[in-house]
């Protein structure tokens, strides 16, 4: 464990973070099962960032009306999950709340993956690039299906280690993270009120971005600035969207894009230099070729059809 120059804790190993909370070495170099409870530790109670090595995945019994989660709407009181990918900056003062601290924490360095499908896979589940007030909420159901994985990969690694236990514990993870997948897809539909309200807002802010001239400045609107715009992290953003529209933040900034064009294009003696231009496209060779894709036509061919 060192201490870095911009204020933030390095955690290289699963060793440098069980000595910082006075536990046991790790049975395992690779991954390790905290029970936060028979341990009496909370592996999430820093008080400033810090990034780790590995990834962390983390059960908190009391989640509802602890952290603010999307627009504050909560599902369950069963508690959820929070999952971070290697070298997230994580915690702060501002993920400390009471009553909020890990039950269970799963910490799976990427070598543990390695030679695996698995490696590549878990790259793939965006709630590992989520925010913290963006956790799964589960139902009382969920939190027995998780937890009894957990439990399993706990019995694994503190029984022998043999040449059978990485299979295994491999195949438990995956299983879990598919679990997580499956619920966070159940959330984003029993939050369809408040995911149409956020799209709703989405919709009113490229309007506004683009209304006002922003992209001339500006340059064309990223999910980033949207996803702070609306509070949320970009991973999440986009998981929403396209659970409600099927398709992701980008997606809604190229179609948002292509309606000011069409509108500009019909509507205006503009050159499609001069369109490019105020929709924040550096060239307009790039703007020629996304309006193509969207829409089978160049822009001339467009404008043409309205004469």
């Amino acid at each position: 464990m060192k201490k870095e120059e911009n204020s933030h804790q390095q955690f290289d190993s699963l060793s440098d973070i069980h000595q910082a909370f006075g536990l046991p070495k790790p049975l395992h170099p690779l991954i390790s099962f905290i029970d936060g409870a028979a341990n009496q530790v909370i592996v999430d109670g820093m008080h400033h960032p810090h990034v780790l090595n590995f990834y962390k995945i983390s059960y908190k019994p009391n989640l509802s009306g602890k952290l603010k989660y999307g627009q504050g709407y909560y599902d369950f009181n069963e508690g959820g999950l929070l999952f971070a990918a290697p070298n997230q900056l994580i915690g702060g003062q501002a993920d400390l709340h009471p009553g909020a601290c890990s039950l269970y924490t799963l910490l799976i360095h990427p070598d543990f993956l390695w030679n695996y499908p698995l490696a590549k896979k878990i790259k793939q589940y965006g709630f590992f690039s989520y925010s913290t007030n963006e956790a799964l909420h589960l139902s009382d159901k969920e939190k027995a299906t998780i937890i009894a994985i957990f439990k399993i990969i706990e019995e694994e690694l503190s029984s022998r280690i043999d040449d059978f236990s990485q299979d295994v514990i491999i195949s438990q993870i995956e299983l879990l993270l598919n679990y997580a997948n499956r619920f966070y897809k159940r959330q984003f539909l029993t939050r369809k009120a408040i995911g149409n309200d956020l799209l709703q807002q989405l919709e009113d802010i490229l309007d506004d971005y683009f209304n006002s001239d922003k992209s001339l400045s500006g340059g064309i609107p990223t999910v980033q600035y949207l996803a702070e715009r609306l509070h949320t992290s970009p991973g999440y953003l986009s998981d929403m969207l396209r659970s409600l529209t099927g398709q992701n933040a980008q997606h809604h900034i190229h179609n948002k894009l292509i309606e000011k064009a069409k509108e500009k294009l019909s509507t205006t003696s503009l050159s499609v230099s001069e369109v490019a231009y105020e929709l924040g496209f550096e060239h307009s060779q790039s703007f020629s070729k996304l309006f193509k894709t969207k829409t089978r036509l160049s822009p001339l061919a467009f404008r043409r059809s309205f004469h």
